[in-house]
């Protein structure tokens, strides 16, 4: 089990640069951010940007990996985006995770473009995820596609940049695409939030279900990767005590989840904790790996 937290691009540098670093000092595998234009979780707050975000983290801390939580093709080419991708992956001296999802609200509606249905969002996740995947690997790549064009798109690395995509998603086809895309680096793999329920026990049925197809796809193409929890996502903040937390590492660890990733803890909702609780889960993390 490898334990990741999210800190949330709300504060000035001189504030969150201490988090991220004390992320990786408490013993965290893994730190991410949220990408979006704004966030409907606290849709007033101020909010910075994701890439310098995890340049900045990339320079002030040496092991920790660094993730997207997730991109999303909502104001993102992949042709642009290459460039962005490989930077952090420089910066960062391939530590970064990229996470990839279909996209949400309101950063949907912000450039003006059609409402798309969920099976719109899931074929333009697809053609976005495969585009940049091939961007990593190959240069002068030219793609028409139903949602992207690109012609004689340049990535210049020289050889393929081994970036691990965790790809988000709960449906058939998004689990499909998080096997074929996650299982092709160690690092990579599926993460999921689960699916709404009606309270914690349901959440926790809908988490053995998803685990339940992503083995059905495993067993059918012969693959493995890691699977990715975000464990604040049903109805319970799970830093809330540690006993709340090895509650969910346990229960996460039994369907198969290698990885649970929690929030850095707020002085108010979302995510309201104390420092107190997170420092005595962390010190508690290296009991719970062989899990």
């Amino acid at each position: 089990m490898r334990f990741g937290i999210v800190i949330l691009p709300e504060l000035p540098w001189r504030d969150a640069g201490p988090r991220w670093r004390a992320a990786e000092e408490l013993g965290f595998d893994s730190a991410w951010t949220y990408d979006h234009l704004s966030w409907g979780g606290l849709p007033d707050a101020p909010w910075y940007g994701t890439v310098p975000t995890l340049t900045a983290a990339a320079m002030v801390t040496r092991r920790i990996r660094l993730g997207t939580f997730v991109v999303s093709p909502n104001y993102r080419h992949p042709a642009s985006f290459v460039r962005e991708v490989l930077s952090l992956h420089d910066v960062s001296e391939g530590r970064l995770l990229l996470g990839l999802g279909a996209g949400g609200t309101p950063d949907d509606r912000v450039l003006g473009t059609p409402p798309l249905s969920p099976r719109q969002k899931v074929d333009r996740l697809a053609e976005f995820t495969a585009l940049l995947h091939r961007l990593l690997g190959q240069d002068h790549v030219d793609h028409r596609g139903e949602w992207f064009t690109a012609v004689d798109a340049r990535s210049n690395a020289g050889e393929a940049a081994d970036v691990p995509l965790v790809v988000a998603g709960n449906g058939p086809r998004s689990l499909r695409l998080a096997v074929q895309h996650g299982s092709t680096s160690p690092d990579g793999g599926w993460v999921t939030t689960g699916r709404r329920a009606d309270d914690q026990e349901g959440w926790w049925r809908s988490l053995a279900e998803l685990s339940a197809r992503l083995d059905e796809q495993c067993a059918r193409t012969g693959t493995t990767l890691r699977r990715y929890l975000s464990v604040d996502s049903g109805h319970r903040y799970a830093l809330q005590s540690a006993s709340a937390f090895a509650e969910c590492v346990e229960r996460a660890a039994a369907l198969g989840f290698t990885d649970v990733v929690t929030h850095w803890p707020r002085p108010e909702p979302p995510y309201a904790g104390t420092r107190d609780t997170l420092e005595e889960v962390a010190a508690l993390l290296p009991q719970w790996r062989d899990l």
